[in-house]
């Protein structure tokens, strides 16, 4: 693959991607005020101190939603990550080993999956303590059933093919197989279904944290920021826009890189295809 080939969508998408990971990562230094510190009046407008006004608190708009980029994008990172490691071990090892293992595996990924995700995740983010690692679990487990779904689809779609029978037949274990026959050539559709459920954990994220059950104050994230201004557009207060806007954003800058990685893939085979 040479970079003139990636089309300029692609390009913008990896953009802002990169942007807000650098917010991410260097959030204390490029934020001009503190995640909590309170500077000024409740709903400031904009104006060359505050380019994005002031939030129901009198905080910083724009230092909240720095900081609420290294919340939302760390949770979301280490929930899309667990999810697909446990997705994808799940259902290859499903597709390899077949018979009462691929049974009970897929009728019990078929069970929680006819359970409404949000439901579910409401009922047992009330129950369980209310911290980071929690929420990273519960959205993590209620992830993989959708990439247990994908990732058994093109497992079984390769496992089939000769030079996976000929592995076998040469007496190589599970382990060789899933992570030397058919993971390289399933990489291009789940990296594109990595993608997705990243801008979906990044979606789920801030609708918890909207409801109440996510982030917790006062540590900033967008969709709690959300939340908190929400009020003000009754008033004709943009607080609650400026992260509203920088979800919509972000997903539609993971969406088009996603959809890049999608056109390279002719179809679930494509893995070692034209790199």
């Amino acid at each position: 693959m040479r970079l003139r080939d990636i089309p300029i969508t692609a390009w913008i998408g990896m953009a802002g991607i990169a942007v807000a990971f650098i917010f991410a990562i260097f959030a204390p230094w490029l934020a001009p005020y503190g995640e909590t510190q309170v500077v000024g009046d409740v709903w400031q407008l904009p104006d060359n101190q505050y380019i994005f006004g002031l939030d129901n608190l009198g905080r910083d708009i724009f230092s909240r939603l720095i900081y609420g980029a290294r919340t939302t994008l760390t949770v979301a990172s280490a929930a899309t990550i667990i999810s697909f490691s446990l997705g994808i071990i799940l259902s290859f090892t499903a597709a390899v080993s077949r018979g009462v293992i691929d049974t009970v595996l897929s009728r019990f990924n078929d069970l929680m999956m006819s359970i409404p995700t949000l439901i579910f995740a409401l009922v047992v983010l009330a129950v369980l303590p209310q911290n980071i690692v929690v929420l990273i679990l519960v959205m993590a487990i209620l992830d993989s059933t959708r990439v247990y779904r994908l990732g058994r689809a093109v497992a079984l779609d390769v496992a089939v093919m000769e030079f996976v029978e000929a592995a076998t037949l040469r007496g190589e274990g599970k382990l060789w197989i899933i992570f030397r026959e058919i993971l390289p050539n399933t990489l291009s559709p789940l990296l594109a279904e990595f993608g997705l459920r990243f801008a979906f954990s990044i979606l789920f994220l801030s609708t918890l944290s909207f409801l109440g059950l996510g982030i917790q104050p006062p540590a900033a994230d967008w969709g709690g920021m959300v939340k908190d201004n929400k009020d003000g557009i009754i008033f004709g207060i943009s607080a609650a826009l400026v992260p509203g806007t920088a979800i919509a954003v972000l997903a539609v800058c993971v969406n088009l890189v996603v959809d890049w990685l999608l056109k390279r893939t002719s179809s679930l085979k494509g893995g070692r295809g034209d790199a």
